[in-house]
């Protein structure tokens, strides 16, 4: 059953679009990973999960078309980082959202999300 998310606020969509991104252990492993080491090749990455590399390389997708990680190419090796504004744009809306009365400046944070 597909939901009809244009009868909701773009900021409640765009929200629950980013949390979607991270509602998989992996793709939480990698985000705090990134977190940890700045940048890292997908081979890194593997190294650290429990996964093999096309079930990274998938979860990797998912992150980078949410627009929480980046990449650069350096000749044939994709270097992945994360999207810092994002995440933390991310927390901020959330945090808000959560908890309206803790707002530090209204409209301080505005979540942006690729569509797909």
């Amino acid at each position: 059953m597909r939901v009809r998310t244009e009868e909701f606020p773009p900021r409640c969509v765009a929200l629950a679009n980013f949390a979607k991104a991270l509602a998989h252990p992996a793709r939480i492993s990698i985000v705090s990973y990134l977190l940890e080491h700045g940048e890292a090749t997908c081979g890194d990455i593997v190294r650290s999960l429990p996964l093999k590399q096309p079930t990274v390389s998938r979860h990797l997708k998912e992150l980078r078309e949410a627009g929480l990680v980046k990449h650069r190419f350096d000749g044939a090796i994709s270097w992945y980082s994360l999207q810092q504004e994002s995440l933390e744009s991310f927390c901020g809306v959330f945090r808000e959202t959560l908890h309206p009365s803790k707002r530090t400046v209204p409209g301080d944070h505005k979540l942006q999300m690729r569509h797909e």
